[in-house]
């Protein structure tokens, strides 16, 4: 077996972020941006919907901080920096007819040469938070029809004001919780509850990420050099135990949590559990859609944060392939230690079996762009306690060996490392109690002071990414 040592040179490391998790300084500050509605902003004001109350609009003042947030991220030792565009930010009515917002372009202009500046490679993604104005139009992802070419046309702009600078491209991040968490169960923005509109949003999205990046690939990347794809969720499903129908099961919640989306893209259909189970409600692709699909996302953009035990005992959830999902093994063991929220263990072994599912499934170099840890109790304690989070170093500990070895033993061809979240941010639903951040974040006063787990994990990949050449060490 031949095992190579360390990451290749060019591997990009650092931290992500999502402009509406961390930009708002403030409700007068926001008016002044000049920033429209998103579907947030209101979702917000919905009386129960934010656990804590708090809104999306005053979040980490990371809009006047970020000239500081990105020297802090290149004295931790960080090479690159994945943030998002917000739609709403750029043109507040969201529409292809609709003004451009001019600060906006000035604060994205601005960040991304802050970054280069910082000797970081500035890593963007376009979509999150959808302009409320489109939602009141027509419903948003609702109608394919309206939405793609209002999409195609941000997009565009996108790549037109930044595409010179920015080389690395995401059209969407975590389509799955927009359409299941948005549309399927409510408990994010728009908060609708339905059985028929999730597979609609998703297949939109598909396509107005298709026509977005055959869009870069085919009428900017040849000028501008760049490379474009999609990311999405999906934690690995681990079969109950070895009998054929809990491993069955096992990809069925594959199949619902990644295939949903990947498939189309590089495999040019739909799984065939998702079109046994929901029939004439997963919508058909066109022979022009199946075209623009293809070739769509150059690489395989993956956030995942944990592992789930399957078994083919039938649940209610439909968005799981009416699976099981669980924590737990045959002899009454649980598969990782507990976080703060419910969903997420840490399960290090999980991450290598995904990546080699990924890599052999779809063919693609693969980029993590989001992973990471939420301690319990962490939003109650003093900052000088909160920045000695043991639980985060030890799961990082255990997903950067886990990822050490899929590139030198497994030899997948991962490019990209992104820790969750450069800072304590805004959790959707959950809003500022959970803390996901490598830096301490106090709301009021927006101090950031960077925890033990920032030091880790930028430590962990300069002494593991090459510095020679850009060749991996050991070739």
């Amino acid at each position: 077996m031949t095992v190579t040592s360390g990451f290749p040179g060019d591997f990009l490391y650092g931290f992500a972020t999502a402009a509406a998790q961390i930009e708002g300084g403030g409700e007068e500050a926001e008016k002044a941006s000049g920033r429209g509605r998103s579907i947030w902003d209101t979702f917000c004001e919905k009386p129960g919907a934010i656990v804590d109350g708090t809104h999306v609009n005053r979040t980490c003042n990371h809009l006047a901080l970020y000239k500081e947030d990105i020297a802090l991220m290149r004295s931790l030792g960080a090479n690159a920096y994945r943030f998002s565009i917000s739609w709403p930010r750029l043109i507040p009515l969201g529409g292809r007819e609709d003004p451009i917002n001019q600060k906006g372009v000035v604060f994205y202009n601005d960040l991304i040469d802050e970054c280069l500046k910082n000797g970081l490679t500035p890593f963007a993604c376009i979509s999150w938070d959808l302009p409320q104005a489109l939602f009141d139009r027509y419903g948003g992802w609702l109608d394919q029809d309206s939405i793609v070419p209002d999409f195609t046309r941000y997009a565009r702009f996108c790549y037109e004001t930044f595409g010179d600078r920015v080389k690395h491209w995401l059209t969407f991040n975590e389509p799955w919780c927009v359409a299941v968490l948005g549309h399927g169960q409510g408990a994010f923005a728009p908060g609708h509850k339905s059985n028929i509109e999730p597979w609609i949003v998703a297949h939109s999205v598909l396509i107005a990420h298709a026509h977005a990046a055959k869009l870069y690939i085919n009428h900017f990347k040849p000028t501008q050099g760049g490379s474009i794809g999609i990311t999405l969720n999906g934690d690995w499903a681990e079969p109950f135990d070895d009998t054929p129908e809990n491993i069955k099961a096992a990809q069925r919640k594959m199949d619902f949590a990644v295939g949903w989306f990947a498939d189309p893209i590089y495999l040019g259909r739909y799984p065939q559990s998702m079109i046994d189970i929901l029939g004439d409600r997963l919508p058909k692709f066109t022979v022009e859609e199946l075209a623009v699909l293809k070739d769509s996302s150059e690489f395989y953009g993956c956030n995942t944060y944990t592992t789930n035990t399957i078994k083919a005992t039938r649940s209610d959830d439909e968005f799981a392939g009416f699976t099981t999902m669980a924590f737990d093994r045959p002899d009454g063991s649980v598969i990782g230690p507990r976080s703060a929220l419910g969903w997420l263990r840490d399960v290090p072994w999980g991450l290598r079996k995904l990546l080699n599912y990924l890599a052999a499934r779809y063919q693609k170099p693969i980029y993590m762009t989001e992973n990471g840890w939420c301690i319990g109790g962490e939003g109650s304690l003093r900052v000088q306690d909160a920045t000695d989070d043991d639980g985060r170093v030890q799961f990082y500990q255990g997903y950067t060996q886990s990822l050490k070895e899929a590139v030198e033993i497994d030899r997948l061809d991962i490019r990209s490392y992104f820790g969750w979240s450069f800072i304590d941010n805004f959790e959707w639903a959950s809003g500022l109690g959970p803390r996901f951040g490598s830096v301490h974040c106090n709301y009021e006063t927006f101090e950031r002071t960077p925890k033990d787990s920032a030091y880790f994990l930028m430590d962990f990949f300069k002494k593991n990414v090459a510095r020679s050449k850009g060749i991996a060490n050991g070739h």
